[in-house]
C-alpha cells in the first residue's frame, strides 16, 4: 500500500462537485470515479482515475456492474491497523480508500412525477451507490462518507485544518448516510408494495417501514414548550395533503395547526361544492355543502357554533376571491385552506401577517391509493389501519322504520353521516338542508353527545341526526324526537335495536341502518 490517499466520487447530483473535487486534488487525493461523474471532473481539468482502469474489470450489463469489485470494497472496508486486514490488502495490492462521496439514482423523483412504468422505475434503483455508502459508513472509524453536497464545505475545511476529518464529524456523516439508505430502501419497498394486489395483509412477523423527508420547521409542537417536526411522505393515500401545501401567508405552522387543517381538509374533500368546514381542536364545529356561493356555505357553517369557531381552521373546496377573503378577515381564524386563492384575495390576507393561508394541491402519485392507510403512534410502537372509506358505500343501507326517508332527508342523512365520520366518538351530528345545526363530540356517553349537539343548535327542529355508532338505549331517540329531529341514521347492531326502532316508530321518525360503525378515537 502507498501513502497516497484515495477518494471515490460517484454522484447523480453534481451540485458543488467540481470545487469539492478540486479541493481534494489540491490536498493530494487521488480521485477514483466513473461514468458521468468522471466526465464532469475531466471536463473541469481535474485528474481522474476511472474505476475500470483501477480495478482492471470493465463495466458490464450496461453499467449495472462497475463499482461492485473486491478492490473497491476491500479498500473501503479494510482496517490496516488489523494485522490480518493489512496482510490481505498487501497481498492483493489493494489501496485504502479514505473518502467515499456518493448520492443515488433519483428513484423517488422518478416515481413521484407520476406516469413512469415499472421498467423505468426499477432502472432507477441504485445498487452500487447504497452498497458503497453502507460500506464506508460501517467503517467510519477510518473512512469518511459524504452523501449530501451540503457537507462538502465542512469536510474540506477539516481536512485543510486537521489533515483529516474529525471522528465526531465522521460519525455524524455515517449517521446521515444510514438514514439515507434506510429512506431509499423504504421508498423502493413501498413502491413494490403498491404494485401488488394484496399488499398489506400483515401476517405474523411482517415489517412496516415509514419514511419521510422533513417538510418545513414547525413553530412548536402541541404546546409551545414542545419541539415539533413535519415530515412529508410520498405514499400518503389522501387525495390532497396539508403537508406539501403552499403557504401563501402567515407565520410558521404549529403541530396543532397541521392536525386541525388536515381534519378540515379531509372532510371538505368529501363535500359537494361549494362547501366550507370549520374545525377546532380536531373536530368540526360547522360544515355546509351545496350552497349557491362559497360565502353562503361559510356563513351557514359558522352559524352552527359561532363561539367555538373562534381561532379555528376554515377549509373550502373552491377558489377564495377578494370578497370572501374580506369576509373571512372579519373574524379571527388560525388557518385558511383552499385549492386556490386569487391574487386579490392574497393581498387582503396580507393585512393580517400572522394568518396562515394554505393552498392545498393534489398528490403527484399515491402509492397506497388501492388501500389508504392511517398510522398512529402509541407507547412502544405504532398502529396501522385502513382509512375509513366506507361512508360512501350506501348500497347496504336499510330503512328499518315504518316511515321512509324523503329524497331531501336522504341528502341530509348522507351529509350528516359524512360529517360524523370526522367527529371524535361518541359523535352526534344534526343537519338540515346539508348544513350542520349541532355537533356533539368526544363524549363518554351517546346521550351526552346528543345533549351537546342540541345545546349548540338553534335550528334543530326538522333536522336529521347521524350517529357514529349504535344507540344502546332508546333514550337518545326520545330526546331527539323531543327537539324535533325527523330522521336518524346509525349503524345498528345493538341488542336493543328492536326497542330503538319501536321508539322511532312511536315518534313517527325515520330510521336508517347503515351496518357500518364509524368510531374515531
Amino acid at each position: 500500500m502507498s501513502d497516497k490517499r484515495y477518494a471515490l466520487l460517484s454522484t447523480w447530483n453534481k451540485e458543488g462537485l467540481v470545487p469539492f473535487a478540486s479541493g481534494l486534488a489540491k490536498l493530494g487525493f487521488r480521485i477514483l470515479s466513473t461514468g458521468g461523474t468522471a466526465k464532469v471532473l475531466q471536463d473541469a481539468g481535474i485528474s481522474v482515475t476511472d474505476l475500470e482502469s483501477y480495478t482492471g474489470a470493465p463495466e458490464i450489463l450496461r453499467g449495472r456492474v462497475k463499482s461492485l469489485h473486491p478492490k473497491i470494497f476491500a479498500g473501503i472496508l479494510g482496517v490496516p491497523e488489523f494485522e490480518d486486514h493489512a496482510a490481505d490488502l498487501e497481498a492483493q495490492g489493494i489501496e485504502v480508500i479514505d473518502l467515499v462521496v456518493v448520492n443515488f439514482y433519483p428513484f423517488e423523483e422518478v416515481i413521484g412525477k407520476g406516469g413512469s412504468s415499472f421498467s423505468e422505475a426499477i432502472e432507477h434503483i441504485d445498487i452500487g451507490g447504497p452498497s458503497l455508502v453502507r460500506a464506508a459508513a460501517k467503517n467510519c472509524r477510518r473512512s469518511t462518507v459524504v452523501v449530501d453536497p451540503a457537507d462538502y464545505k465542512k469536510v474540506l475545511s477539516e481536512m485543510r485544518e486537521f489533515q483529516e476529518v474529525r471522528w465526531q464529524t465522521r460519525l455524524a456523516l455515517a449517521h446521515k448516510a444510514f438514514r439515507l439508505t434506510a429512506h431509499y430502501d423504504a421508498i423502493i419497498s413501498n413502491y413494490f408494495t403498491s404494485q401488488t394486489d394484496h399488499h398489506f395483509s400483515s401476517p405474523a412477523g411482517e415489517t412496516f417501514t415509514l419514511t419521510g423527508r422533513e417538510w418545513k420547521p414547525l413553530r412548536y409542537g402541541e404546546n409551545p414548550h414542545q419541539r415539533g417536526w413535519a415530515f412529508q411522505v410520498l405514499d400518503d393515500g389522501s387525495e390532497a395533503s396539508v403537508i406539501g401545501a403552499d403557504q401563501m401567508n402567515g407565520e410558521p405552522l404549529s403541530y396543532t395547526n397541521i392536525i386541525d387543517a388536515d381534519a378540515a381538509l379531509n372532510l371538505v374533500l368529501k363535500l359537494a361544492s361549494p362547501a366550507c368546514v370549520i374545525v377546532k381542536h380536531g373536530n368540526p364545529c360547522g360544515a355546509a355543502e351545496g350552497a349557491l356561493k362559497l360565502n353562503d356555505a361559510y356563513m351557514s357553517a359558522l352559524q352552527c357554533d359561532d363561539r367555538s369557531a373562534f381561532g379555528g381552521i376554515v377549509a373550502v373546496n373552491e377558489c377564495i376571491d377578494k370578497e370572501f377573503a374580506q369576509q373571512l378577515m372579519e373574524r379571527f381564524f388560525e388557518v385558511i385552506i383552499a385549492p386556490e386563492v386569487s391574487p386579490e384575495a392574497q393581498e387582503v390576507f396580507k393585512q393580517k401577517g400572522k394568518l396562515k393561508v394554505l393552498r392545498w394541491k393534489m398528490h403527484r402519485t399515491s402509492l397506497f391509493a388501492k388501500r389508504p392507510l392511517a398510522i398512529r403512534s402509541v407507547s412502544g410502537g405504532f398502529l396501522v389501519q385502513e382509512k375509513d372509506m366506507a361512508v360512501e358505500e350506501t348500497q347496504g343501507w336499510r330503512m328499518v322504520t315504518k316511515r321512509k326517508p324523503t329524497a331531501e332527508q336522504m341528502l341530509d342523512l348522507s351529509f350528516a353521516l359524512r360529517v360524523a365520520t370526522h367527529v371524535a366518538s361518541n359523535a352526534i351530528v344534526l343537519a338540515k338542508d346539508r348544513v350542520t345545526v349541532g355537533i356533539g363530540a368526544g363524549q363518554m356517553s351517546r346521550i351526552d353527545a346528543l345533549e351537546i349537539a342540541v345545546q349548540k343548535g338553534e335550528r334543530v327542529s326538522g333536522s336529521v341526526l347521524a350517529s357514529d355508532a349504535f344507540f344502546p338505549f332508546r333514550d337518545s331517540v326520545d330526546r331527539a324526537a323531543a327537539v324535533g329531529v325527523s330522521a336518524i341514521i346509525q349503524p345498528g347492531g345493538s341488542r336493543r335495536d328492536d326497542e330503538v326502532i319501536a321508539a322511532a316508530d312511536e315518534k313517527g321518525m325515520v330510521m336508517v341502518f347503515t351496518g357500518v360503525r364509524h368510531f374515531r378515537h
